[in-house]
């Protein structure tokens, strides 16, 4: 392997690492979608709000930082993507503003709209917001409409060189059923991830037991969409990538077989579907254990990196286009340069140390669970 092909796959790997931990951390999402389910009394509402509210910051800046490196990374499909599906990515980006407004205002004097419309708001991006991620993120197996001409770079009146193939520009994908059903999943896996958050992070007898509950059917939801999902995809015709050529193709079973040829993906993806599944059983057979977030957290970002892994890897086009095979996106024909991503590997090396720095803002958060009395608590910040 020589260094070019090694740094595009370094960059898919880090572009997938951030993915999956922005999945991980749409447990803010999930659990905002629960305000008025979990939440039976306003000051239950305000714990929830306040659960999320510390954490908010860090799936948004993830969200960012995942574009960002894509961006940098891989060009064309940062353009064709973002700059063809345009009203799905910017749906998504309306969605998590109406988060931060809300956040910010809700509990402000003078506020017009009412701390109800706020929260409603709240619900909104926790719906929304993971429908739609998980309805992007499906495209790269399902494939999307779009034409690229690099040709056209030389045309003077108008450079642009991927085009969307339909008026839908990014609706489209809502409807391919495939798309819905993984939108459905991590939809689910959200919600799961919030109330196993909330056991963790707030110190309500009723609300905590309350939780435990929602995780049945929750849990249940999302297991039927995430392996139908799963199951479709691994039998159904893959676009694969001749090496040589670069030409694209339909291949049968190519997801299966790229995990198979790739055991320490598949590994990695049975470790993670393990871990989420033994933290949601180990918190509700268990009234005291409260850690569950941890190991279906670690499990979820093993299990979405294994994923986009296997849509990326072992000559695969990870984001293919269904009007004109050829025009699909792969890790040669999309990347950056040489140099370019040379040099943001270097920069790469401070990652850890950003890791770092959420974790050790995470445990100073976290240091006491939220509870009723520090809602009533004027000296404190609160939402």
């Amino acid at each position: 392997m020589n260094t070019y092909i090694f740094l595009q796959h370094y960059w898919w790997f880090i572009v997938s690492l951030l993915g999956a931990i922005l999945v991980f951390l749409l447990f803010v999402q999930g659990g905002n979608s629960l305000i008025f389910c979990l939440g039976k009394t306003e000051e239950q509402r305000k714990m929830i709000i306040n659960s999320t509210g510390r954490k908010w910051e860090f799936t948004f800046t993830t969200l960012v930082t995942f574009g960002g490196a894509f961006f940098a990374s891989f060009p064309l499909f940062y353009s064709t993507s973002f700059g063809g599906a345009y009203w799905l990515w910017m749906i998504i980006l309306f969605t998590f503003v109406l988060q931060a407004v809300s956040y910010e205002f809700q509990s402000k004097a003078g506020n017009l709209l009412g701390k109800t419309t706020y929260r409603a708001f709240l619900v909104i991006n926790g719906v929304v917001g993971p429908v739609l991620l998980g309805g992007a993120v499906a495209t790269f197996f399902t494939g999307s409409e779009f034409y690229i001409n690099k040709g056209n770079i030389a045309d003077t009146v108008m450079p642009v060189i991927s085009s969307w193939a339909n008026a839908g520009h990014g609706l489209d994908a809502l409807l391919n059923p495939w798309n819905v059903v993984l939108g459905l999943a991590v939809f689910f896996l959200a919600r799961i991830l919030g109330a196993l958050y909330f056991i963790n992070n707030i110190g309500d007898a009723d609300l905590v037991k309350r939780c435990r509950r929602a995780l049945w059917g929750n849990t249940g939801l999302f297991l039927v969409f995430f392996l139908a999902f799963v199951i479709r995809t691994l039998l159904a015709e893959g676009y694969a990538v001749n090496p040589e050529t670069g030409e694209v193709f339909m291949e049968p079973y190519k997801y299966l077989t790229n995990f198979i040829e790739m055991p320490v993906v598949l590994l990695v993806f049975f470790i993670g579907v393990l871990a989420v599944l033994w933290g949601i059983v180990r918190t509700v057979w268990k009234p005291s254990f409260d850690k569950g977030i941890w190991f279906a957290g670690a499990g979820t970002v093993l299990t979405v990196l294994a994923l986009l892994l296997v849509a990326g890897y072992n000559n695969t086009a990870y984001y293919p286009s269904t009007a004109d095979l050829q025009s699909s996106l792969t890790l040669a024909n999309s990347c950056s340069s040489q140099f370019t991503l040379r040099v943001m590997a270097y920069v790469s090396v401070l990652v850890p140390f950003v890791l770092a720095y959420i974790f050790y803002a995470w445990r100073s958060i976290d240091r006491k669970k939220i509870d009723a009395a520090e809602m009533q608590d004027e000296k404190g910040h609160a939402y």
